[in-house]
């Protein structure tokens, strides 16, 4: 599942509907570290060489800054360039591709300034290029840090404006209404299998030439090339969701070229975990999380009149879903496309309000509301391109980062079993993820997650309740990077923490971005303040 935030993601496959929630990923240079091939093997030993003659070159060459394109929406000063990167680090002097770059110089003195902040905020699929618009956007919470760093963003390989891949035409994507991602029977399976296989058919034919090369390893060695090309000896970063996973392999791959490292709502990083069973972990997360916000419906019961229990609740949704199976909504919203609205509820506490006001106005009679804010708008050609593109990644990179189930016995074993319990994203989930059971390109075996020499203190934080990367992610990484420290936000369970308004949080990662302190233990805070109806 996703897991970087869903733009009202219009679901996955031809099929299946549900944007699921992915989870999810990945001077200036220095020889290749020891620890360079910790997946082992004489072919990690030929990619640290790779990207260290990548990353000398990137340093030579810098970036080329210019202010933004026009279509980038990025305003003045933000400045946009690219790096060039090989696509196989195996051989740098092979074919190159191309990474989308931006940037907004520091805001306090010279003397203040620590160099460049890198951002990458999920997905798999996600862009980054947003990140230096918290400067513009005055955004408070990441003021302290922005005095000091240069905000950098950019696009992972195959993403945006980054050598984009696809699997299907976009406009195709988006069509509404998807089949019902809970199947009714056999036949409702085989058609799902088969969307899944063509959906994996799709992605050879129109990008099979980067398939192979989809890796969050790829994506660690990117960043270190982006890292020299900025003229940093060392990288600080900042990841949220997948980005942690992208943190993590890149804290094992090169220890001693990171600074500061803020990892923020974990990707457990264990071997048995990426990917397939970190899909299965996110639907028992996903249900909890959905439980939450029914109960603080049911508390609202005064604003919202969807019933002041849970039970209540949930049975005007199961209604929805029914009524909306039957005869999809305004013709286009069936129960994929209200999974994919829906779940922004359990992934963010800001969506709780809206989420809740809209399925109040069709439960009082407005239908059109929720039409509106669930179905796909076809006229909205570079958003729908944007959600195909990075829905294609997130396969792409799931799909080769580890090797997956190909027996269909186990995946329906797995998710008809998961699906009693935790009905609210398991079925929607599965198909979201089935092609990688298909898959066309090499699949990999993940980067055995470790602290290697010269990886200093890193940051972890984490709420207790996220339903796209489950909390024991955190204390799994936390195991495996000694010397780092975990701030946990009790009782609270929104993806993305270290951007809410949170005082015992947010001095903890300021003082940490400045000074590199981390606290002598690890520590529990409060939650941050219940979205108001």
């Amino acid at each position: 599942m996703r897991g970087s935030r869903p733009k009202r993601r219009v679901a996955a496959l031809g099929s299946a509907g549900a944007l699921v929630t992915a989870t999810l990923i990945a001077g200036a240079v220095a020889a290749p570290t020891a620890n360079a091939n910790a997946g082992g093997g004489h072919g990690q030993d030929r990619e640290a060489r790779g990207t260290a003659i990548a990353a000398a070159r990137a340093a030579k060459a810098g970036i080329d800054w210019q202010d933004c394109p026009a279509d980038w929406n990025l305003a003045k000063p933000i400045q946009c360039g690219y790096v060039t990167v090989p696509l196989d680090y195996a051989k740098p002097y092979g074919k190159q591709i191309k990474l989308a770059v931006d940037r907004i110089g520091n805001t306090g003195t010279k003397a203040e300034r620590q160099g460049a902040l890198i951002y990458n905020p999920g997905g798999p699929g996600g862009s980054g290029l947003r990140f230096p618009a918290r400067v513009t956007n005055k955004n408070a919470v990441w003021a302290n840090a922005a005095k000091a760093y240069d905000f950098v963003g950019f696009d992972p390989r195959g993403v945006g404006k980054s050598t984009p891949i696809s699997c299907v035409d976009p406009q195709e994507f988006v069509k509404a209404p998807k089949m019902d991602p809970v199947p009714d029977s056999e036949a409702d399976k085989l058609a799902q299998r088969k969307l899944a296989r063509e959906y994996a058919e799709g992605c050879q034919e129109r990008s099979g030439w980067m398939l192979p090369h989809m890796t969050t390893p790829n994506t660690a060695r990117d960043l270190d090339v982006i890292r020299a090309a900025l003229g940093e000896k060392k990288l600080n970063f900042l990841g949220v969701s997948y980005g942690t996973y992208l943190g993590a392999v890149y804290g094992t791959l090169f220890p001693g070229h990171v600074r500061r490292m803020v990892v923020d709502s974990v990707v457990n990083p264990s071997r048995e975990k990426i990917w397939y069973q970190a899909n299965l972990d996110q639907d028992v997360a996903f249900e909890g999380r959905w439980k939450d916000w029914q109960d603080w419906v049911a508390k609202n019961d005064a604003t919202y009149h969807l019933g002041d229990t849970r039970a209540e609740v949930q049975q005007q949704w199961l209604k929805l879903r029914a009524t909306a199976k039957k005869s999809p909504l305004g013709g286009v919203v069936g129960p994929a496309e209200l999974i994919s609205f829906f779940q922004s509820a359990p992934y963010y506490d800001s969506a709780w309000a809206p989420t809740a006001s809209v399925f109040s106005k069709y439960v009082a009679g407005d239908t059109q509301a929720l039409v509106d804010a669930a179905a796909p708008d076809l006229s909205d050609t570079a958003g729908n391109a944007a959600s195909e593109n990075g829905n294609a990644v997130y396969t792409a990179v799931e799909c080769a980062d580890a090797k997956w189930p190909t027996s269909w016995q186990r995946w329906d074993r797995d998710n008809t079993r998961l699906h009693q319990d935790h009905p609210f994203m398991t079925w929607a989930n599965a198909w979201m993820n089935l092609p990688c059971a298909t898959w066309p390109a090499k699949q990999q075996t993940p980067v055995n997650v470790k602290t290697g020499k010269g990886l200093p203190g890193v940051l972890i934080v984490q709420s207790e309740r996220d339903a796209a990367t489950p909390y024991e992610g955190a204390v799994e990484l936390h195991k495996r990077f000694k010397g780092s420290r975990l701030i946990t936000e009790k009782d609270a369970g929104s993806h993305g923490v270290t951007s809410l308004v949170n005082p015992c949080i947010n001095p903890r990662v300021d003082s940490y971005l400045l000074t590199g302190e981390l606290d002598a233990a690890d520590v529990m805070c409060a939650p941050h303040a219940t979205p108001k109806p």
